[in-house]
């Protein structure tokens, strides 16, 4: 199964961060991947990433590297 398979299957959340007009990103994770989409757009693609690249993305961001 691939990682868009994967995550067809998971469940996307979103941050309590974000705001409430839906610009916003929702993210969700499986044991081998990492999905990010467009919380308005939910039947939009979705970016599959490798679960250890998805962690050091979150990583990064938390860390303030795209500020």
């Amino acid at each position: 199964m691939n990682r868009h398979d994967q995550l067809r299957e998971a469940t996307f959340c979103k941050s309590s961060y974000s705001d409430h007009q839906g610009s916003c990103v929702e993210i969700a994770q499986t044991h081998d991947a990492v999905g990010l989409r467009d919380s308005k757009l939910t039947d939009s693609p979705v970016l599959a990433v490798s679960a250890s690249h998805g962690r050091a993305f979150v990583q990064a961001v938390k860390q303030g590297r795209f500020s």
